[in-house]
């Protein structure tokens, strides 16, 4: 849908992974959607040097997240979620079906 506006298909990708998820880094992104793991960097990269989205190291890996900063992030952010509500609700739940955070030692699956 934003492929036209952002230029590739992988940059819609990744922004809506971002906005599903909260913060991400590259390889969940690739694996995600099942692609290659250099564009996403390359895209995250420039959508980082733009302003769009701010990095952190946690760990050995650099999770990405939009930057609350800049004034660019939130028409984007808008732009993202009409994109993502426009999503019908199965295909959604397939596009992000994995769990991100751990699940603490003991706790019951419910």
């Amino acid at each position: 849908m934003l492929e036209g506006i952002f230029g590739n298909k992988t940059a819609e990708k990744v922004l809506l992974h971002i906005y599903h998820y909260g913060e991400s880094h590259a390889s969940a992104i690739a694996q995600d959607f099942g692609i290659a793991l250099t564009p996403v960097i390359q895209q995250m990269n420039r959508f980082e040097v733009a302003g769009v989205l701010v990095s952190k190291v946690a760990g050995r890996s650099r999770v990405y997240s939009f930057n609350p900063k800049s004034p660019l992030t939130k028409p984007v952010k808008d732009l993202i979620e009409m994109t993502y509500e426009a999503i019908p609700l199965s295909q959604r739940q397939k596009l992000f079906e994995t769990r991100r955070r751990p699940r603490r030692k003991g706790k019951p699956v419910t």
